[in-house]
């Protein structure tokens, strides 16, 4: 049964592209149906891929391939909650190792545009301390670093 609500991308010609990425890189994540185009399209040809579903660590998403009109911004973001340093700096690796660009604040760029922020729950816990002190410190900490580096927490 599909869900009632689902997150849907628009890519330039490659959202199955950055579905078997996102698939082989976030836990709980798959490729599902691809629709492809009965006729041409302002975004591709007949027989193109037109929509690919997909799940990124269980949510699920639809990828259109609409063409160039409307790029992805940072205005939208999928966050990531990782629970260690080795996880975080694998997925930020994947991500930017795999032509995207780092950004700051824990936040990065894939390839094609879309904006994750890799955040660890040490990072989470920190600046939300009940302790006034302890979150400006894990703040502040977090304000110098692209990637974060929960040992430089505070």
């Amino acid at each position: 049964m599909a869900p009632k609500n689902t997150i849907c991308l628009w890519f330039d010609g490659t959202a199955l592209d950055a579905a078997r990425f996102y698939a082989t890189t976030f836990p709980d994540s798959q490729v599902g149906t691809i629709f492809h185009a009965p006729g041409d399209d302002p975004g591709g040809k007949k027989g193109d891929a037109l929509t690919v579903e997909f799940t990124v660590c269980g949510m699920p998403c639809i990828g259109l391939n609409g063409g160039p009109v409307f790029p992805q911004t940072e205005a939208f973001s999928f966050q990531i909650a990782t629970d260690d340093q080795a996880e975080t700096d694998r997925l930020w690796n994947a991500i930017v190792g795999h032509g995207g660009q780092e950004s700051e604040c824990g936040w990065c760029k894939d390839r094609w545009g879309l904006s994750w922020q890799i955040t660890p729950r040490a990072l989470t816990d920190g600046i939300t301390d009940p302790d006034p002190v302890v979150a400006k410190r894990v703040f502040d900490a977090m304000m110098t670093m692209r990637k974060i580096d929960v040992a430089r927490r505070g």
